[in-house]
């Protein structure tokens, strides 16, 4: 991970205390020209135990929600970049709590961009995830809508004003709530519960996600959607991987839950352009998919190209998840 475009800059994250966040600030704080990092979350606690983790100097704690405009607002004065990762994500608590999952990921996300352009940040990257594309559930519905704010938040910052985009994420390998540390932790006598045997998902760890939103910070213009081009992984061979050769029970499919992810749709494809290693979805607002200083050499995908964890043509093997989850043994388990 390269955090050299970060140099003397002062940064916030926005739900730090999670996955993400604790990830981020252990690989930033290697960096010595950083000057600060703002931890903005609502978990006094989770607070506390990362301070006395991680024990820098540049390290600021703000107690704060992101539906606290005002507070929200006074935690970015003197922020370059912003790092928003706050949102409600479990797919069942977000179908059974509906107002609670609005007022995070979609009102909090209209208050990061309002506190973003009345405190001068300069650049905001949300994070996101394939469930926003062609939602099904309302976590990926409210998603889907939050980038979309982000998107359109470009119109309002003029030229010289804030750069707002978006990556857009699979599953996160080791993330609270995800399937391998689920399974990890599962008890051992016990069969694993598998919803479908044909399952598929993207695999991608935090690592990666991080360089995804340092690309982002590096090159972004404003308004583009970043997707990493990640491997796919059959639920079946990950429940493999971490139980060799167990007992499994097919348990269906969840409400709200697909069977394959998807990350670009066949209606992105108009707009999304192709890079080494990730794709750009571009605005379709203001003709701005045609602005080359968005496209940056990009070459067009071919049409009705979609993404997705099925038509992946890059697959993970069960040995490398295998060495993955000995290399991160002591994440997952704390987890």
């Amino acid at each position: 991970m390269d955090f050299s475009n970060l140099d003397g800059r002062t940064l916030l994250v926005t739900g730090g205390t999670g996955s993400f966040g604790n990830v981020f600030v252990e690989n930033a704080i290697k960096n010595k020209n950083i000057a600060k990092i703002i931890i903005y979350s609502r978990d006094e606690m989770k607070q506390w135990h990362m301070s006395k983790k991680f024990q820098d100097s540049r390290l600021r704690f703000f107690i704060g929600d992101i539906r606290d405009k005002p507070r929200l607002t006074r935690s970015f004065e003197g922020v370059d970049y912003v790092i928003h990762a706050a949102a409600t994500k479990i797919v069942p608590t977000a179908e059974y709590n509906p107002f609670e999952c609005i007022k995070t990921n979609i009102n909090g996300a209209m208050n990061v961009i309002d506190a973003a352009l009345d405190s001068g940040v300069k650049k905001v990257v949300a994070l996101s995830t394939d469930k926003a594309s062609s939602p099904i559930n309302l976590y990926g519905a409210t998603k889907l809508i939050s980038d979309k704010v982000f998107v359109a938040a470009n119109a309002y910052s003029g030229k010289k004003g804030c750069k707002f985009s978006v990556v857009r994420y699979g599953n996160v390998m080791g993330s609270r709530g995800s399937v391998i540390p689920f399974f990890n932790n599962f008890d051992k006598d016990k069969p694993l519960p598998i919803t479908h045997p044909e399952m598929t998902r993207f695999m991608i760890s935090l690592e990666d996600g991080i360089d995804l939103v340092l690309k982002a910070f590096e090159v972004s213009f404003g308004g583009e959607i970043f997707v990493k081009k990640i491997p796919s992984m059959k639920i079946l061979e990950v429940a493999d991987a971490i139980r060799p050769s167990g007992e499994i029970d097919i348990v269906g499919i969840r409400e709200g839950e697909k069977l394959h992810e998807q990350m670009i749709s066949v209606e992105d494809a108009a707009y999304t352009f192709d890079y080494d290693d990730h794709y750009r979805i571009l605005p379709i607002i203001h003709e701005w998919y045609l602005d080359k200083r968005r496209i940056q050499g990009g070459k067009k995908v071919p049409e009705n190209f979609s993404y997705t964890s099925k038509n992946n043509t890059n697959w993970m093997s069960k040995d490398f998840l295998q060495a993955w989850i000995i290399k991160n043994k002591d994440r997952l388990g704390k987890i």
